[in-house]
């Protein structure tokens, strides 16, 4: 299992990038807005801007 996750990051380092970073920044939009009172829709609005959002990111880093 290890070795395909080594395998996946070294032929695609943006898109890992993209997803770990994606993940973090959900975890922390969760943490931060739960007791706001969003409703499922904004939720999925949210959650959608911060994923592009990090793949922004992962893309700019990637520019090296």
């Amino acid at each position: 299992m290890m070795e395909r996750v080594k395998n996946f990051w070294t032929q695609y380092p943006t898109l890992s990038n993209w997803l770990v970073l994606a993940v973090g920044m959900v975890i922390i939009l969760y943490f931060s807005a739960r007791h706001v009172g969003f409703l499922a829709g904004q939720w999925a609005a949210l959650v959608v801007a911060t994923v592009v959002l990090a793949g922004l990111c992962a893309w700019i880093i990637s520019w090296e």
